[in-house]
Parts: structure tokens; C-alpha cells; sequence
């Protein structure tokens, strides 16, 4: 069904219509002008947003519209987890061209759905537009904490235990994978057209992607690491500061170690790598650890605690120690496997 069968108000109330709102902070959703959300006395309201841009952020060629629609809600609800907060609400607005169509907004909310209702955040509301350039995605989360829970990037002090969650570089790893697949893919297809043959009349094309399933699922549906903040509580553990990993280990450190007015140093050794990514970044002739320095999209958490916290964060599955933060003129330092140190330098994000 193409959208403007419905308009935008009636593509609006079809995405919407069936959303169940699951916070009592939420007094009214989808359906006014404004959404109406009343957080109880004594907690902090925490508000974030993404903005993805078709061509630059993701890749439709070789990204499902339902993966894109969690992962485009798992990127806001890491950042709400990583401040240590609970998201509540949710506002989504979308611009689309024409060769998108009803069904194909329908995948793009099942998977944004499916990622609120995991996390129990209410979307409550947003916007759609018309595009001449692709589709563009909004996303703003709104979540609430404590005040004495709320946990910044700058409150790292130098002797402070640098930790990560999960794996690194598998979401990288992952790109790389669909990027030399969507690759090979191109070049069969300029060849049949060289040889005057249509597309259609090829047979379909195989990805090799065997043994490398964990690499695309990091890439194509991450997950926010809401168990570790719960894991955190429990123990009684408030981290000194915190960041999610979107931008790569070592653009996250920088900022960290920026805004705490430290330096840190961390152990090439300890930093966690699944096999897949090690396995793949030597088929790709690539530097396993630069990889998981620098990759990106990987949305797990790092954060420093105090020197008295080692056993108690130690004990958390899926914690890692990796280093430890240091006086502001030592640097930012890679230990590596040799005993070698080496600058880290933060890649981050550059115009084009």
C-alpha cells in the first residue's frame, strides 16, 4: 500500500493505534498535540536523542527496516543506561520518499516496538515528514533517576577501575562483513549488466555469512545493557562516571577522562573480544584490537569505580576489568601485549 493512500495523519494512527502505554509517569500518548508525562517527587527527568540519516548511519541494501527499528531505539536507551537511569517514554519522527511504503513502516515499528516493550518504555508520540533524500529517523527517550543515582562522565577520579561490559568490536566486525558481501553483490550484478543480462534474471545472490552470525546480530540488533545497571543496583555499586561504547573504546575514554580531568591507561590483554571478531579481523587483515578501539555501535557500558569496588564488580557476569584511570599528565595509554605503551587518540565522528 503506498503511504499516501493513508496521509500522514492516517499512517500516524495506523503505526500507533494498537501501543500500550506501560508507566504510570505516562498520563497521555499518541493522539494530542503534546504528550502528558508526571514523574514522582525526588527523581530527575534524563532526555536524549539520535538523529539517523539514511546513507550515512545505516544501509538499506543490507538492513532489514525491523532491525533498524531496534537498533534505532537501542541506541536512546543506552544512552538513558548509561547515565544509570530507567527509560520511560519515547517520541519517534520519521522522513520518508515515496519508494517506501505502508508495510514497509510497519517492519520499522515492529522492531521499534519490539525493543520498547523489552526495555518498558511507552512511545508516546512524534512526527512523520516527506523526504526527498531517504529516510531519516528522530528518536528521543526520556528516562528518570534518583538524583544521588544519576552517573556523569566527569566524576572519575585517578585511581579509579576502568571496566567495560560485554565484547568489543563484533558490531564493527559485523559491518564489515555486510559492506564485503553488499561488495561482491554489486560487482555481479555490473558484470551481468556488462554482459547485457538483467538483474532479474540472475539467480539470487548467497551471502556468505556461515560462521559469522554473532558479528551480524551485534551489528543489526544490539542490545542496551539494562541488566548490567540492574546488576549494578543490586550490588550496591554507584559508578564515578559512565559512558555508552557508540563511538569506540577510545573515543569514550577521551571523553571520560576529558570531563573527569584524568588520564587512564589500559591493558591491550584485558580488553574482551569474541572469537568471531578475532577470527574475522584476521580474514579481513586487520588489527583485532584497533578494531574494538576504534569500531564503534558496539552499546555496552563503560564506567570506573573506586579501588574498594574490585571484588564486587569483578563478581558481575559479563563485567570486565580493563585499566585504571590516572593523574591527567600521564596521558591516555594503551598497555599493550608486549608491555609497549602507546597513545590512544579517539577517532570519533568527522565530517565528509
Amino acid at each position: 500500500m503506498e503511504i499516501q493512500e493513508l496521509g500522514e495523519f492516517g499512517l500516524i494512527r495506523h503505526l500507533t493505534e494498537n501501543i500500550e502505554l506501560k508507566n504510570a509517569e505516562t498520563k497521555k500518548g499518541v493522539g494530542d498535540d503534546c504528550a502528558v508525562l508526571e514523574f514522582e517527587a525526588g527523581r530527575q527527568v534524563l532526555v536524549t536523542t539520535d538523529l539517523l540519516m539514511e546513507g550515512v548511519h545505516f544501509d538499506l541494501q543490507y538492513v532489514p527496516l525491523k532491525h533498524l527499528g531496534y537498533k534505532s531505539a537501542m541506541a536512546n536507551l543506552s544512552d538513558i543506561y548509561a547515565m544509570n537511569g530507567r527509560p520511560r517514554q519515547m517520541t519517534v519522527s520519521i522522513a520518508l520518499s515515496k519508494r517506501f511504503s505502508v508495510e514497509d513502516m510497519e517492519e520499522f515499528y515492529a522492531g521499534l516496538r519490539l525493543a520498547c516493550e523489552a526495555h518498558g518504555c511507552d512511545i508516546v508520540g512524534g512526527d512523520t515528514s516527506a523526504s526527498l533524500t531517504g529516510l531519516t529517523i528522530s528518536i528521543t527517550c526520556i528516562g528518570d533517576a534518583r538524583p544521588e543515582d544519576i552517573v556523569f562522565r566527569h566524576g572519575a577520579k585517578d585511581t579509579d577501575l576502568i571496566c567495560v561490559t560485554g565484547d568489543l568490536g563484533a558490531a564493527y566486525m559485523g559491518l564489515q562483513l555486510l559492506e564485503r558481501e553488499k561488495s561482491v553483490y554489486n560487482q555481479q550484478l555490473h558484470e551481468a549488466r556488462q554482459r547485457g543480462e538483467k538483474s532479474e534474471s540472475l539467480p539470487p545472490f548467497q551471502p556468505d555469512f556461515s560462521g559469522r552470525e554473532y558479528l551480524l546480530e551485534r551489528q543489526l540488533k544490539p542490545e542496551a545493557r539494562k541488566d548490567i545497571i540492574e546488576a549494578l543496583a543490586k550490588e550496591g555499586i554507584r559508578p564515578t562516571s559512565m559512558i555508552d561504547i557508540s563511538d569506540g573504546l577510545s573515543s569514550e575514554l577521551y571523553h571520560i577522562c576529558t570531563q573527569s580531568k584524568t588520564g587512564c591507561r589500559i591493558y591491550e590483554e584485558r580488553i574482551p573480544l569474541d572469537y568471531q571478531t578475532a577470527v574475522m579481523a584476521e580474514e579481513m587483515n586487520m588489527n583485532v584490537t584497533t578494531c574494538a578501539l576504534n569500531g564503534g555501535e558496539d552499546y555496552e557500558l563503560l564506567f570506573t569505580v573506586p579501588l574498594t569496588d574490585h571484588d564486587r564488580v569483578s563478581s558481575i557476569p559479563g563485567v570486565k576489568v580493563i585499566g585504571h584511570m590516572t593523574k591527567p599528565e600521564q596521558g591516555l595509554l594503551l598497555v599493550c601485549r608486549d608491555g609497549v605503551e602507546m597513545k590512544l587518540k579517539a577517532q570519533g565522528w568527522k565530517a565528509t
